[in-house]
């Protein structure tokens, strides 16, 4: 193989492996929090629908105030509550306020997913480009379809 080729493979291995790979992780984890955010509001969401369906007016639960140190709290009136809106602010909001909220955040976490999916699929696109120009270099044969390795 020319040094030429072979010092095209390794520019193409190197940027695949110090640009690419790193910036394709960097996207999965980003979409993996939005879906850790995905879920807590489902879960607040469900938890405030099953307080409207039984009627609960008030209740009694456990507190996390910090480092995994517990506390019973009375919640004497559960028609208001507050929820966390980011950057640290807690925002009162009766339960029907709640849900609204909450589908609004839904709609826009579900967008973010789309990028951040759509990101991570062309991030890939760029990987198997890279991979396939190393291939076309090194004058390998394509790949083989299933349906070839099948037969």
């Amino acid at each position: 193989m020319g040094n030429y080729r072979q010092e095209k493979v390794q520019k193409f291995e190197e940027f695949i492996d110090r640009q690419l790979k790193p910036k394709l992780v960097r996207a999965i984890s980003e979409r993996d929090k939005v879906f850790e955010q995905q879920k807590i509001f489902s879960d607040l969401q469900r938890n405030i629908e099953n307080l409207q369906k039984n009627s609960v007016t008030s209740l009694r639960t456990l507190v996390n105030l910090g480092s995994e140190v517990y506390m019973q709290a009375d919640v004497p009136d559960t028609q208001c509550i507050f929820v966390d809106v980011g950057l640290g602010f807690h925002v009162e909001f009766t339960w029907s306020e709640a849900l609204n909220y909450i589908s609004q955040r839904e709609e826009k976490i579900a967008r973010e997913i789309e990028e951040y999916t759509r990101l991570i699929a062309s991030i890939k696109g760029q990987i198997k480009l890279f991979y396939d120009g190393i291939r076309e270099l090194l004058q390998l044969p394509a790949e083989a379809t299933v349906q070839e390795r099948i037969a």
